[in-house]
């Protein structure tokens, strides 16, 4: 609930916000974050990007793009039940882990001209194979939902 929150504040006061998908598609769950971006439908406000697993590919690319704040959509653990979601500064994320990355999601924060902010989704499943769980999959629906209906 509180992601919801968080989700719907960063939505009505920010002009323009890069949503950033970050994860292994080949990885279940770890995946999420590159199934919300390519399903976001863009706006005058709301731009995505898939970067898969090479964000460091894409920071001149980023930092081109015109917005006020960047979102990394990732899978991220938590310790939570699968499908839990926050959103989080990268100061926040000393206590949480990512997955499967080229560059410490904590060392992004030098890269980019503007504020950062993650969208991090508890996995349940991050083995080989592709598909997300229902669990994840429940969530990225009702973060592509918000995100839509703003």
């Amino acid at each position: 609930m509180m992601m919801i929150k968080k989700l719907h504040r960063i939505l009505n006061h920010t002009n323009k916000i890069l949503f950033v998908g970050i994860g292994n598609v080949l990885k279940h769950d770890d995946g999420v974050g590159v199934y919300i971006s390519n399903h976001i439908i863009g706006s005058s406000h709301i731009i995505s990007l898939s970067v898969e697993l090479s964000i460091e590919n894409y920071i001149g690319k980023i930092n081109q793009t015109p917005h006020d704040l960047l979102v990394l959509i990732d899978c991220m653990h938590f310790n939570r039940e699968p499908g839990f979601t926050d959103l989080i500064s990268l100061y926040e994320l000393k206590n949480h882990t990512s997955n499967t990355h080229n560059i410490s999601l904590q060392q992004l924060d030098a890269f980019f001209l503007m504020p950062v902010k993650i969208l991090g989704i508890q996995p349940a499943d991050i083995s080989f194979g592709e598909g997300l769980t229902p669990a994840v999959l429940n969530t990225a629906h009702d973060i592509l939902s918000i995100i839509k209906n703003h």
